[in-house]
């Protein structure tokens, strides 16, 4: 889950976005209190139930994993003080960069006193072929327009209101909309044949200290559906058994 970077979301609700961070902390408050217990009450500065109760419970104990996507630098310790698992992702940088990160959301998560180390899902475009040329090659078009339509989104918000200067949208969206494909292909994207793909994963799962990984397998919404159908094939055959 996660509360969405795009102002946009909230004003097709007529909501601005700079409630957004209360919102959502209100929402997954509720969230745990009505798949926690039998009957709960809640008294928010947005959203207010008395004594009520939510059926049918959850067949999962509490309730559901819940995963917190993290994006900006402030988020990542804020979910390790909560205890929840986060999902990253790379859209600026590196996946190594990722790392400080996961390091500060490690540290809050043990300095809050939850038990063990905390867990973290990277989510990454990930495409697989029976060649290098062809992994590299099918899905370039794809993968630029995902890069393209990010930074022109990112701009695009830069000015609206409920944004933070910190957050630098014009620059970060800039940059994406001139990222190159190698650039792409050396540190945000996972492409190649079983093997690399394979290597790639375990090699990040080892550096970033990965629990899971979530694998877009269509980034950017234009890589044709036989492409899409052949790189998960593999992924489900070649390359997910060896990750175990």
């Amino acid at each position: 889950m996660g509360r969405s970077g795009f102002p946009r979301t909230y004003e097709a609700y007529g909501i601005p976005y700079g409630e957004s961070r209360e919102r959502f902390a209100e929402v997954l408050e509720i969230l745990r209190r009505a798949w926690g217990n039998d009957r709960f009450s809640f008294d928010g500065s947005f959203y207010k139930f008395h004594n009520i109760g939510l059926v049918p419970k959850p067949l999962q104990k509490p309730y559901p994993a819940l995963r917190i996507a993290a994006t900006s630098d402030d988020t990542f310790p804020a979910i390790g003080a909560m205890g929840l698992p986060i999902f990253v992702a790379v859209r600026l940088g590196t996946l190594e960069e990722l790392g400080p990160n996961i390091a500060a959301y490690r540290a809050a998560y043990r300095a809050a006193g939850h038990a063990g180390d905390g867990e973290v899902y990277l989510r990454v475009p990930v495409y697989v072929a029976e060649t290098e040329a062809a992994a590299r090659a099918e899905p370039e078009h794809s993968i630029m327009h995902l890069y393209r339509t990010l930074g022109s989104q990112l701009v695009d918000t830069a000015s609206r209101p409920g944004t933070r200067a910190s957050e630098h949208r014009a620059e970060r969206g800039a940059a994406l909309q001139t990222v190159s494909y190698d650039d792409a292909l050396r540190g945000k994207v996972i492409v190649g044949t079983p093997d690399s793909v394979v290597a790639r994963l375990k090699e990040l799962t080892k550096t970033l200290g990965l629990n899971g990984i979530l694998a877009e397998l269509n980034a950017g919404a234009l890589i044709p559906a036989d492409n899409v159908m052949r790189s998960l094939k593999l992924m489900c055959e070649a390359v997910a058994p060896r990750m175990r």
